[in-house]
C-alpha cells in the first residue's frame, strides 16, 4: 500500500517531495520513500534523498526511516555502511517487503545497517514501530 492510499496520509502532517526516481513523504519523525520500479539506488540517489533534511542535520535532530517497497528496485546493502558512516541524523530504519525476495534481500541489509532496522510485512506495521520508538517519545 502507497503511504497516501493509506489512513496516515489523512492523520499525519507531512510534506511531499518528487524526484525523477521517486517520492519521500517527511513527517515529524520520520520519512517514508516509494522508490520507481526498475531503479538501482546508488550513493548519489540516497543523497539527493539525504538533501532534503538538511535543516534536521544542522539542528541535530534525529529521525527515523521507512523504505515503503511498493516497487521493485535494487539497492546496494553496502549503502548502508557509507550512510552510517556519513550521517547519523537517522535514528532508525524499517523496510516495509511486499514479496518473499524483497523481505530476503531486507534480511541481508539488517546486516549492513548499524543502528535498528526492522523488517516489515505492511506499512501499517512499519509506521506503528516508528511511532513507538523512544527517541520519539521522550517528553
Amino acid at each position: 500500500m502507497t503511504f497516501e492510499n493509506s489512513k496516515y496520509a489523512k492523520l499525519l502532517d507531512y510534506k511531499k517531495v518528487v524526484f525523477p526516481f521517486g517520492k519521500i513523504y517527511i513527517t515529524n519523525h520520520f520519512a517514508i520513500s516509494e522508490l520507481n520500479e526498475g531503479i538501482h539506488v546508488n550513493y548519489e540517489i540516497a543523497g539527493e534523498l539525504v538533501s532534503q533534511f538538511s535543516e534536521e542535520i544542522k539542528n541535530n535532530k534525529k529521525i527515523g526511516y521507512i523504505a515503503n517497497r511498493v516497487n521493485s528496485y535494487s539497492f546496494d546493502p553496502q549503502l548502508w555502511a557509507e550512510f552510517n558512516k556519513d550521517y547519523d541524523f537517522v535514528v532508525a530504519s524499517a523496510i516495509v517487503s511486499y514479496t518473499n525476495f524483497s523481505y530476503l534481500n531486507s534480511s541481508i541489509e539488517k546486516h549492513f545497517f548499524n543502528k535498528s532496522l526492522k523488517r516489515c510485512r505492511s506499512l501499517d506495521e512499519a509506521i506503528k514501530w516508528m511511532k513507538g520508538l523512544k527517541e520519539f517519545n521522550q517528553n
